[in-house]
């Protein structure tokens, strides 16, 4: 048994997963918002009611917003800003009195598909947050593939390619501090700016969806050039690691006509005659997250 959490900008999921994959309980929580302590608090809180359900102490992942800041173990890159140079890892630890494995959340929902999702049957997998942010992990032989810099994956703050940068008028800010990365393009924020400046429309992501569903022309029309937008994203990172799979996290994964045309127009952009890498939804939706945040630990670890 192992225990994985997963730090939401809005809530705070746990689950308790068996040797096999299996989650035998679940707990849901939400995040306090912009307060660092209360985070801590509410993150303890959650470990230590998962602890009671086995005699033994289990093994304890956390996903999170961002990654660590090596070598010092300071958080960086968090869209939860509360959590920017923090040393969350350590807090947890001394509050908890064990070690603790801790990872960005992509890299944790590649995870978790990589050994008992979607990407199980694959060599090499990249899984893909688009929602509230845009986010990658990239997992090889079902091991999570890090980097010196802990940012392997991180494609959603390369600046969006040439072909993409077209498709819209004026520069784009990120929170990061730089101009036109992928994630102004391609999260919920950066659909919601393509659908007011673009078609004259008004709506948060899940309505546009919503809206095209239902036969608005604007919101189709949007939905196209996101689709547009994404495969010549996507194929930007098929040609540096020739993903055998690609899979799709995030609230806007659950549009349904990414998985149609995505390839289709993926085609035209990477360096081969024919694209074999399979475009997929999660096998376990928000779960992901914890799932794999488990998966940070090998089965049987104790503490």
């Amino acid at each position: 048994m192992r225990i994985g959490v997963d730090l939401g900008g809005t809530k705070i999921e746990g689950v308790l997963i068996s040797d096999v994959g299996e989650v035998e309980d679940k707990i849901r929580r939400d995040t306090p918002a912009d307060n660092y302590d209360s985070t801590l608090d509410a993150l303890c809180s959650l470990i230590e009611e998962l602890q009671t359900f086995d005699k033994t102490p289990l093994s304890v992942g956390i996903g999170t917003p961002g990654t660590l800041s090596m070598p010092g173990g300071i958080m960086k890159n968090c869209n939860s800003v509360c959590l920017n140079d923090r040393a969350l890892k350590k807090d947890l630890e001394q509050r908890l009195g064990y070690e603790i494995r801790l990872e960005n959340d992509a890299n944790c929902f590649a995870l978790s598909e990589a050994h008992y999702g979607a990407g199980k049957d694959s060599s090499t997998v990249f899984g893909v947050i688009i929602g509230t942010g845009t986010g990658g992990g990239i997992v090889i032989n079902r091991k999570l593939l890090t980097g010196p810099n802990r940012i392997a994956g991180e494609w959603g703050h390369n600046s969006v390619p040439a072909t993409v940068r077209e498709l819209f008028d004026a520069d784009r800010s990120c929170y990061c501090g730089r101009l036109n990365c992928i994630e102004t393009v391609l999260s919920g924020r950066g659909l919601k700016q393509t659908f007011q400046e673009g078609f004259d429309g008004e709506g948060e992501a899940v309505a546009i969806a919503h809206l095209a569903d239902g036969g608005d022309q604007a919101a189709i029309e949007c939905i196209r050039l996101y689709c547009q937008q994404l495969a010549r994203c996507l194929a930007t990172v098929v040609n540096v690691i020739d993903p055998d799979i690609i899979i799709l996290g995030g609230g806007l994964s659950n549009i349904t006509e990414l998985y149609t045309s995505v390839p289709k127009e993926m085609q035209d952009f990477v360096f081969t005659d024919t694209l074999l890498t399979e475009l997929s939804p999660p096998s376990f939706g928000d779960a992901s997250g914890a799932r794999g945040a488990a998966c940070l630990w090998p089965p049987r670890v104790l503490i």
